[in-house]
């Protein structure tokens, strides 16, 4: 069987032979933001897409494009952005929660038209929309029967790994994947803003980014076969029309589920008056 494990890169054939062996579609989640004057705007991206070819190399499955725009500026994220961005444009590749949201769905609905009965999302940025996409994911799966599994790089590394924001850690990954993006002489902006570097950044190592990521691996890929295991083979019957796909979403509209991407954290410091993202702070699902 083929070594491609990229959607975009299968022939029909080989697509139906990789889903009938593993009706496994892993989708990775990334974002464009700051990772410090030090490291290129994609980080989170280049890390979810190479647990997920990696993993789906080991236990089988295929790879769906990349979505690389996700969460950040609404909600608590908007007043961390003022702390540890200040005034300087971050160059975001984001889009509000409702979005995303009625996007994801969609998503997981042309895995599920495509015959898959399991959907894997890895993402590589974290925040306070893990919580809400994990309730929606439930909710799909709930409608469909499909396995809707969604984590993070930070979930899967585990406490041995501890996670953060452009600090030890992710720019360990970083140097580990993509070392022609990490820059460690370039230091802070004259105003001493660091661009959202974490200072434990400068304990980075490729080395220590290797055993994260093999450490993620290493975990998907052992929950990805218990999921695989408990189902069948694909099946081509199945369909969710656009007036179903609606209607659910109407349904997570209408719930009374607590989205903590859509407001901020209790006890945060609101946003200040006449920043980028005040009129981010708090938004509705419609």
């Amino acid at each position: 069987m083929s070594q491609i494990v990229s959607w975009a890169e299968l022939f029909p054939r080989e697509f139906e032979e990789k889903l009938k062996a593993c009706p496994v579609v892993y989708l990775p989640l990334g974002l464009c933001e700051p990772h410090g004057l030090i490291s290129a705007f994609g980080l989170d991206t280049f890390k979810a897409e190479f647990i997920c070819q990696e993993t789906a190399r080991r236990t089988g499955g295929i790879v769906a494009p990349t979505m690389p725009y996700h969460i950040h500026e609404n909600g608590p994220s908007a007043r961390w952005l003022e702390d540890q961005v200040g005034a300087l444009n971050p160059r975001l590749t984001s889009v509000p929660s409702n979005v995303f949201f009625q996007l994801y769905i969609y998503l997981l609905r042309t895995f599920y038209n495509a015959g898959f009965r399991t959907a894997v999302v890895v993402s590589g940025h974290g925040g306070a929309h893990v919580a809400d996409l994990e309730w929606i994911s439930f909710q799909f799966e709930h409608l469909t029967g499909m396995q809707v599994m969604y984590t993070t790089d930070f979930a899967l590394a585990g406490g041995k790994y501890p996670g953060d924001h452009a600090g030890k850690y992710e720019i360990s990954t970083f140097l580990y994947l993509r070392p022609d993006l990490v820059d460690a002489t370039r230091t802070v902006l004259d105003d001493g803003k660091r661009f959202a570097l974490d200072p434990s950044s400068l304990e980075a190592t490729t080395e220590y980014g290797e055993e994260i990521l093999n450490a993620c691996i290493a975990s998907l890929a052992e929950r990805v076969q218990l999921l695989a295991a408990s189902r069948g083979a694909a099946e081509d019957s199945q369909f969710l029309s656009f007036q179903t796909t609606e209607q659910f979403w109407d349904q997570i509209v209408q719930s009374d589920h607590r989205f903590a991407s859509l407001q901020p954290r209790e006890g945060q410091l609101p946003v200040s008056r006449g920043y980028r993202y005040k009129n981010s702070e708090f938004i509705k699902l419609r």
